[in-house]
């Protein structure tokens, strides 16, 4: 069921493969601000709000998140290889800080923090941690979603902004289908399921602080579900391992 018109959306990153697959799929469930460094990748904004964002801009995130209810936080480098101080320490660790900030200043009611399984790379496939295990990257792109979360974690007990990070994994691509790992696909996550996830995080009522996991109902799966499924209600309909084979 579709949320009153007030539930107002900011998606930061909305360019990029996870940003337009949940715009295109949530467009009629939500009026959307929908930001990017580059606009022109958005396409056709179906009459929602486009706004040009540099989140290492604090001024341009304090209007970004002007009059809005949720913000969903996509923006950043994804790229594991990505260097610290050319590129992560800008666009992960300021973008990222900018965003709460800004968002608890205008009094938006959640952030949706857009964190990664690097986060907790270092464990072993078996070990299916839940979302309470120490983070353990292995990367400083890890690290940068280690500070995400930690700052979530800041702003949601000292400012009473709710936060929810997800760790989102191997996201649906042609190159998993090409170059099929066990890692991958113990850790892939469906562009179905994550779009159901980020509704279903949007939704939650009463819910201060989280994190959760962002994989699909893999047969064998890289992190535990358990957690994410009893506090969201998110039911993944997609299996990775099946998927490759379709």
């Amino acid at each position: 069921m579709a949320l009153p018109p007030e539930r107002f959306v900011l998606v930061t990153g909305a360019a990029g493969r996870i940003g337009r697959a949940f715009v295109a799929a949530a467009s009629d469930r939500y009026r959307f601000r929908l930001s990017d460094r580059d606009i022109a990748g958005l396409g056709d904004a179906r009459g929602h709000e486009v706004l040009a964002l540099d989140v290492a801009d604090p001024d341009g995130c304090r209007a970004a998140c002007t009059g809005i209810d949720t913000v969903v936080h996509l923006a950043a480098d994804p790229s594991p290889e990505a260097d610290f101080a050319g590129s992560l320490l800008e666009n992960n660790i300021r973008g990222a800080y900018d965003i709460f900030r800004a968002a608890a200043d205008a009094g938006c009611r959640r952030v949706i923090y857009a964190s990664s399984l690097h986060a907790v790379a270092g464990y072993p496939i078996e070990a299916a941690i839940g979302p309470d295990a120490p983070v353990r990257p292995l990367t400083m792109y890890g690290v940068s979603k280690c500070f995400g979360e930690a700052t979530a974690s800041y702003f949601a007990e000292a400012e009473g902004l709710s936060c929810i990070a997800v760790r989102i994994g191997a996201y649906e691509a042609p190159w998993i289908r090409e170059e099929p790992t066990r890692e991958t696909l113990s850790g892939f996550i469906s562009a179905r399921d994550m779009n159901q996830l980020l509704i279903r995080c949007i939704e939650a009522p009463d819910l201060p602080f989280a994190i959760v996991h962002g994989i699909s109902n893999n047969r064998i799966k890289r992190v535990s579900l358990a957690e994410t499924q009893a506090l969201l209600g998110y039911l993944p309909e997609d299996d990775g391992f099946t998927w490759v084979e379709s």
